[in-house]
């Protein structure tokens, strides 16, 4: 049975910031729109499909910042994208955005090992006019176990937007994680971001990696935890975990960077269990902020904290409050 494809098509905008001086146009779009492969990107601009200040030029030669590019595609949707009738926490929408409360242990998009059962394929439920955006709208992510909010486009006005918004590092994003040890105080992680050099499913700060850089404040502290508020200026892989593993304050529950679990002297088994019973990080996005593509205003949006990490943090909280009044 021959596969049949479906074209939709697509206009992306961007002016190409001046810190791209010097790039390669093919480099700087490989980096700027990360739902296309750089070779993808190569061919489109060979075929003429990218304009740069209205004009043609080749993958290789170099820019100089500031310039305004034009992408026109056609493209293919994946009839393996199915819709499925997934639940969806929806916490605003309109006619260009729908901003959603995604669960722990929801995938984002089909991958290797989760050809299903994603977010991708309950928006497609949800709206079937996304199956005409690209990636079904989803313009950034959430790992798997990692719970809060997200913002998908449904047009691509909005998708344009929320692209050029993610690379001028207008859309805000807001985190809340526990992390093991009782951090002194705030601050901010400016560390490259890339491959693990020998565990490649890992990410690590690599002096070859992408620039990443998170801000963070200490919200409270625990006898041997702290809750910590996490705002983002990149949006690199795992950027909060590999970071905060960095500075030596691992996330909680984190599988991949945090370790072996960490209890505080004299804890009780009640609350030993409760530690034990979280199996994700302890990571939850739960403010975002950004400029709605229609009106041109600033709007934002909370939600409140995952029910598992609240449960986490009403117990450590408990446990330091049994110990202040023992001393």
């Amino acid at each position: 049975m021959t596969e049949q494809t479906e074209k939709t098509s697509n206009v992306v905008e961007l002016a190409i910031p001046l810190a791209y001086a010097g790039y390669r146009l093919d480099q700087a779009l490989a980096e700027l729109l990360t739902d296309y492969s750089r070779s993808r990107l190569q061919q489109w601009i060979k075929e003429g499909q990218v304009l740069v200040d209205g004009v043609q030029i080749r993958p290789r030669d170099r820019l100089y910042g500031g310039e305004q590019v034009r992408l026109e595609t056609e493209i293919e949707v994946d009839e393996r994208w199915l819709p499925q009738d997934i639940p969806l926490n929806i916490v605003f929408e309109d006619e260009d955005l729908l901003v959603l409360n995604k669960p722990a242990g929801l995938v984002v998009h089909p991958a290797v090992g989760n050809a299903d059962g994603t977010l991708l394929n309950g928006l497609l439920h949800y709206d079937a006019g996304l199956i005409q955006m690209p990636r079904a709208g989803i313009v950034h992510r959430l790992d798997k176990d990692t719970s809060g909010i997200m913002v998908v486009a449904k047009s691509l006005r909005a998708h344009t937007s929320l692209v050029n918004q993610l690379q001028t590092r207008s859309l805000s994003r807001q985190y809340k994680c526990v992390v093991h040890g009782v951090m002194t105080a705030g601050g901010t992680v400016e560390a490259p971001i890339g491959r693990h050099p020998v565990e490649r499913k890992r990410m690590a700060v690599v002096d070859t990696g992408k620039e990443a850089v998170t801000h963070y404040r200490v919200a409270d502290r625990y006898r041997a935890h702290s809750l910590v508020s996490v705002s983002l200026e990149t949006g690199r892989t795992h950027q909060i975990r590999v970071h905060m593993a960095h500075i030596h304050y691992p996330v909680v529950g984190d599988p991949v960077y945090s370790g072996r679990l960490r209890t505080p002297p004299a804890c009780s088994e009640a609350f030993i269990e409760v530690l034990h019973q979280f199996r994700r990080q302890a990571l939850h996005a739960f403010r975002l902020g950004l400029i709605h593509p229609a009106s041109g205003e600033e709007v934002s949006w909370e939600v409140p904290m995952a029910e598992d990490m609240q449960k986490l943090i009403d117990a450590m909280e408990q446990d330091r409050d049994v110990h202040k009044d023992v001393q």
